[in-house]
C-alpha cells in the first residue's frame, strides 16, 4: 500500500469523532509556551535523542514541566510532529486511534484514505492498524507522534496496539509518551536493545542554578544559596518554583520572602486570595468558593451551586484571564490544585454550614446527569444516604461492592452511613457490605428488610430511577444469589436467577451493558450453588456463562472465581493438568487489572495445592494453602470451606501426618444441603488415613455407602479391599470404574496400580508390568507422582526393571537407573526422593531472570503482580537450592533447564 503521504492532498476524511462529534482540534495544537518559559538545553539534547530512537518516555508528576519541555522542543525545526493532547473521558480504542489519525492530517502527515477510520467509539478493526503501521513503515522520513497526558490512557488494550503499530512501523514513527505513570508497554525490551530515551522526575526538576534563571525570568535577582534553599524546599518542581516566583514578585523583598516560604506556606494562600480571588467580580468569587468543592465542572453544574445561569460567561472570562481555572475541553473546567485547596479552605472559614448543601445540590444534579461516581462522592460527602444509596442502587451498580475493582472505595464512601438512614436503598447497601464480608446473619436481616420494603413500595409510582422499583428488586435477586451461595442453597439460587432473568427484561438496556458484572456474578453465584449439590455440567454450563463475560475489570473478580470453580471440577474428575491451567488462568484475571489478591475467594489457589499435592510438590502446596491463610479472602462458602479441607487432610496425609489429617477432614461443612462429592472426598481421605495406619477393613468400611457415581472413592475402596486381602472384591470394585467420559487419570492412574497389585500378588508380572506401563505413560503427562508413592513397597522392583525404569526417570525416580536391576529388592532403600520439577510460571520467570530483567520487567512481560513474580522466585530458589538470582540462572543451566 502507498506509505503516508507529508503535506500531500489531503484524502477525504471524517470531521467527526465515531461518537459523531466534532473532532477537537485544541487537542492537536502544540501548548503555547509563556514569557516566563525556561528553556533548558541539557534536556532539550536529550530529547534530540527522540529523533534516533522509535520510542521516548517523558515522566514526572503533575507539573513537572513534561509538557511544557516536549512542547518546546516540537515547535523547533521543519520535521512533522504529530501532537495529541489524550482526554481521559474518551478513551476507548475506536476514539483513541480515530485522534491519533486525526493528529497526523493535522500535522500535514495524511493517512491513505484505505487505512479508514473507526466507527465504533469502544473498539478498532486489527486490518486498520496493520494497514496504519504498513503505511507509517514506507516512509522516508520519520513522523513524530507525541501522545501528550499519556497517563490518561488507561485501556491495556490501546496499550498493546500501540505496540504493535510502533513495533510494525519501524523507522517510519518516533512515539514521543508525555505521562505521570509508566505506560502498560514492554519497557525493557525497549531498553535491552537501546531504542527508547527516558527523560524522567530526576531530571525534570530544576537545578539551583536553573531556578536562579527562572526567578531571573519573573524579575527576581537572588544569590544562589537562596535558589539552592528553595530547590531544596520544592524538590526542584517546576510548579512550586513557578508558584514561588509569582508570589515573590509581589513582594517588597522577595529574598526574604522566598525564605518565609520555606517554613510558612500561609503567603502563598495569601497571595492567590489577595491577587486572584479578591480582583474578581461578587459573582466570580461567589462561583470560585461554591466550585472549590468539586474536581471538575461544567457551567451547568455550577449554576447548581450558585442558583444563577451566567456561569459559562464567568468561566470563559476566569480562564482567559489565567486566574487559575483551567479549561479541559468539552466545556469542563478544573481549579488549579492549589488555588481549590485554598478556596475550599476558605469556603469553610467565610460560609460555615454552607459545603453540604453545595454537596447535596453537586450530588442532585449528578445523578440526573448520569455521572455515578461523582453522585456517590458528594451525596456521602453531604451526608445525604437516602441519595447516595439511591443512586447507586438505581444505576444497578451494587454489583460493584463485589468485585474488588470499586469496592473498597464503595466501602469506605458508605462506612459513615449510621442506623438513622432507612430505606429500600440504604438496606440494600447494608445487606451487600454484610454479604461481603460472609456475615450471613447481618446481611440477611438487612436484605428482608428491603425486601419488605420494597414489597410495600409496588402500588406506588415509580421515584427518581430510571427503572422505578425494577433495580432494587433485582439488586436483591443478586443478594438473594449470593446468600444462597453461602448458605450452599441451590434451590434458592435457581429461583433467584429466574427472577433475576424476568426482571432484567424491565430494566433498561443501558444499564446492563453498563453494568456486564451483574451477570457474571449471578452466574458466578449460581454455578458455585449448582457445583456444591454435584451438577457438576450444570454447574459448568453457568461458570462458563460467567467466564464468557465482557466488561474488563468489571468482570474479572467474577470471571477469575468462575475459572476457580471449573478447576475445581476438573480437579474433582481426575484431570489435574486441566485443573492447574484453569486454576492459573484464574490468577491472572484479576492480576492484570492490579486487583487486591483477596478480593475473591481464592478456590484457585485451593485447587493449585490439591494438585501440587498430587504431584508431590508438597512445599508448594503448603504455600498455597498458608496464602490462602494469611489473606483477607472474604468469599466463604461452602465450596471454598470443603475444598481448604480437604486440600488440607491431603497434603497431611501425604507427609505421613495421619492423625492431623483426619481431624482437618472432620469438620462438617453448615449447608442448608449434603454435598455429594464433599461427603464422598471427605470419607476418601479418611479411609486413606485409616489404611495408612493399617485399619484396611476400617478403610474399606468407610466407602461402602460413598454413590458408585464417585469414581475416585470407588477407586479408593477397591484399594483397601485388596489391602484387606479380597483382591477379587477389589477388581469388583475396579469395574465399575469407566475409563472414557469425564474420569481423567488422577483416578484411572490409581486404578490401572490396584489393578498391577492384584495381578502381582497373583502372581502375573507380566499384567502387573503392562498395568503399571500404562500407569507410567497416563501419568508422565500429568507429573501424577502421589500414585506411586502410595502403593507401597511392591511397586520398586517393577520400577527397576526394563522398559518401566526408562518410563519413570527424570520425573519419578532420579539420575540414571542402576546397572543391576536385581540390587532392586522389596527390603531395600527406597529410591530418592522425586524430584519437584519447575511450574510452567516458574520456568517463564527462570528464562527471563537469565535475561537479566528485573522484577518489575518480569511482572510487566508476564502479566502479574510484583508480589506474584516475588513468588515465583522464593519457589525457584528453593526447588534449585539456591538463594540468588546468579545462582539460580547458573543452577538451572547445569540442570538443563536453559
Amino acid at each position: 500500500m502507498a506509505g503516508l503521504e507529508e503535506n500531500g492532498p489531503e484524502p477525504t476524511t471524517s470531521c467527526a469523532d465515531p461518537q459523531g462529534d466534532p473532532f477537537l482540534h485544541t487537542r492537536f495544537v502544540i501548548p503555547t509556551r509563556p514569557a516566563t518559559f525556561l528553556r533548558r538545553e541539557r534536556l532539550v539534547r536529550h530529547l534530540d535523542q527522540a529523533l534516533r530512537t522509535p520510542l521516548t518516555m517523558v515522566s514526572g508528576a503533575a507539573g513537572a514541566g513534561k509538557t511544557l519541555l516536549a512542547a518546546d522542543w516540537a515547535a523547533r525545526g521543519d520535521r512533522p510532529v504529530a501532537w495529541l493532547t489524550n482526554d481521559a473521558t474518551a478513551q476507548g480504542c475506536g476514539m483513541f486511534w480515530a485522534y491519533f489519525l486525526q493528529a497526523l492530517s493535522a500535522s500535514g502527515v495524511h493517512p491513505p484514505a484505505e487505512v479508514g477510520s473507526p466507527a465504533d467509539a469502544s473498539r478498532v478493526d486489527q486490518t486498520l492498524l496493520t494497514r496504519l503501521a504498513a503505511g507509517l513503515s514506507d516512509r522516508d522520513r520519520p513522523v513524530i507522534v507525541v501522545l501528550d497526558e499519556y497517563d490518561r490512557v488507561t485501556a491495556p488494550e490501546i496499550a498493546e496496539q500501540l505496540e504493535f503499530v510502533l513495533h510494525h512501523a519501524g523507522r517510519g514513527m518516533r512515539l514521543i509518551l508525555v505521562t505521570r505513570t509508566e505506560p502498560l508497554l514492554p519497557l525493557h525490551r525497549y531498553r535491552a536493545v537501546g531504542d527508547m530515551t527516558e527523560i524522567r522526575a530526576a531530571e525534570l526538576a530544576f537545578t539551583p542554578e536553573e531556578a536562579a534563571e527562572l526567578l531571573e525570568r519573573h524579575g527576581l535577582r537572588v544569590p544562589l544559596s537562596a535558589a539552592r534553599a528553595l530547590v531544596e524546599r520544592t524538590r526542584g518542581w517546576a510548579a512550586g518554583l513557578r508558584l514561588c516566583a509569582l508570589a515573590a514578585q509581589e513582594s517588597p523583598d522577595p529574598e526574604t520572602y522566598l525564605k518565609e516560604f520555606e517554613v510558612d506556606r500561609t503567603t502563598v494562600a495569601d497571595f492567590l486570595l489577595a491577587e486572584v480571588l479578591k480582583r474578581q467580580s461578587p459573582e466570580a468569587q461567589d462561583l470560585l468558593l461554591r466550585v472549590s468543592v468539586l474536581d471538575r465542572f461544567g457551567p451547568e453544574l455550577a449554576n447548581a451551586l450558585t442558583g444563577r445561569t451566567d456561569a459559562e460567561s464567568v468561566l470563559a472570562g476566569l480562564h482567559r484571564e489565567n486566574a487559575f481555572v483551567e479549561y479541559l475541553g468539552h466545556a469542563r473546567y478544573r481549579l488549579h490544585p492549589l488555588f481549590g485547596e485554598i478556596l475550599h479552605a476558605h469556603l469553610r472559614m467565610r460560609s460555615p454550614g454552607l459545603e453540604p448543601e453545595l454537596h447535596r445540590r453537586a450530588a442532585a444534579w449528578l445523578r440526573d446527569s448520569g455521572s455515578l461516581a461523582e453522585t456517590l462522592g458528594h451525596g456521602a460527602a453531604a451526608g445525604d444516604w437516602e441519595l447516595t444509596a439511591g443512586a447507586l442502587v438505581d444505576d444497578l451498580a451494587i454489583g460493584q461492592l463485589f468485585t474488588g475493582l470499586r469496592s473498597d472505595n464503595l466501602t469506605e464512601l458508605f462506612s459513615g452511613m449510621g442506623p438513622e438512614a432507612a430505606s429500600p436503598a440504604t438496606d440494600l447497601v447494608r445487606a451487600a457490605r454484610e454479604l461481603a464480608r460472609s456475615d450471613l446473619d447481618h446481611g440477611l436481616t438487612h436484605l428482608r428488610h428491603a425486601e419488605q420494603s420494597l414489597a410495600a413500595e409496588e402500588g406506588i409510582p415509580a421515584g427518581d430511577g430510571p427503572a422505578g422499583l425494577a433495580t432494587a428488586r433485582l439488586s436483591c435477586a443478586l443478594l438473594e444469589a449470593l446468600a444462597a451461595r453461602l448458605t450452599g442453597s441451590p434451590a434458592r439460587a435457581e429461583t433467584a436467577a429466574e427472577t433475576a432473568a424476568e426482571l432484567q427484561q424491565e430494566v433498561p438496556a443501558q444499564l446492563l451493558d453498563a453494568h456486564p458484572e451483574l451477570a457474571a456474578l449471578l452466574a458466578t453465584h449460581l454455578g458455585s450453588t449448582r457445583l456444591w449439590a454435584g451438577r457438576f455440567e450444570d454447574a459448568r454450563d453457568a461458570l462458563s456463562t460467567a467466564v464468557a463475560c465482557s466488561g474488563g475489570a468489571s468482570t474479572a473478580l467474577p470471571r477469575e472465581e468462575s475459572l476457580g470453580h471449573l478447576a475445581l471440577i476438573d480437579y474433582l474428575n481426575g484431570w489435574p493438568g486441566r485443573a492447574e491451567r484453569k486454576a492459573l488462568a484464574a490468577t491472572t484475571e484479576t492480576e492484570r487489572f492490579s486487583l487486591r489478591e483477596e478480593s475473591g475467594s481464592g478456590i484457585e489457589l485451593l485447587v493449585l495445592a490439591a494438585v501440587a499435592v498430587d504431584r508431590n510438590e508438597l512445599d508448594r502446596a503448603q504455600a498455597l494453602l498458608d496464602a490462602v491463610a494469611d489473606s483477607r479472602h472474604a468469599m466463604r462458602d461452602p465450596v471454598m470451606r470443603a475444598g481448604r479441607a480437604l486440600a488440607t487432610a491431603w497434603l497431611l496425609l501425604a507427609r505421613g501426618e495421619t492423625h492431623a489429617a483426619l481431624e482437618a477432614a472432620e469438620p462438617a461443612v453448615s449447608a442448608d444441603v449434603v454435598s455429594p462429592w464433599s461427603e464422598a472426598h471427605t470419607a476418601l481421605v479418611t479411609s486413606a488415613a485409616h489404611l495408612a495406619e493399617g485399619r484396611p477393613r476400617t478403610a474399606a468400611e468407610l466407602l461402602q455407602e460413598v454413590p458408585g457415581d464417585q469414581p475416585a472413592c470407588v477407586v479408593g475402596a477397591a484399594r483397601a479391599q485388596l489391602a484387606a486381602g479380597r483382591p477379587v472384591e477389589a477388581l469388583d470394585l475396579l469395574d465399575r470404574v469407566r475409563p472414557e467420559g469425564r474420569t481423567g487419570p488422577a483416578v484411572t492412574v490409581r486404578a490401572s496400580l490396584v489393578r498391577a497389585q492384584a495381578a502381582d500378588r497373583a502372581g502375573d508380572s507380566a499384567t502387573a508390568r503392562r498395568l503399571v506401563a500404562h500407569a507410567l505413560h497416563e501419568a508422565r503427562r500429568e507429573r501424577l507422582r502421589r500414585p506411586f508413592l502410595e502403593t507401597g513397597p511392591w511397586i520398586r522392583p517393577l520400577l527397576g526393571t526394563v522398559p518401566l525404569r526408562g518410563l519413570a526417570e527424570g520425573w519419578l525416580t532420579p539420575g540414571p537407573p542402576p546397572c543391576d536391576a536385581s540390587r532392586t529388592r522389596l527390603g531395600d532403600q527406597p529410591p530418592a526422593p522425586v524430584v519437584e520439577e519447575l511450574s510452567g510460571r516458574e520456568q517463564d520467570v527462570l528464562e527471563r531472570l537469565a535475561q537479566m530483567m528485573s522484577t518489575e520487567e518480569i511482572a510487566a512481560d508476564l502479566y502479574v503482580s510484583v508480589n506474584t513474580v516475588k513468588t515465583h522466585l522464593k519457589s525457584v530458589y528453593r526447588k534449585l537450592a539456591v538463594n540468588r538470582r546468579h545462582d539460580a540462572v547458573h543452577r538451572a543451566r547445569e540442570l538443563g533447564l536453559l
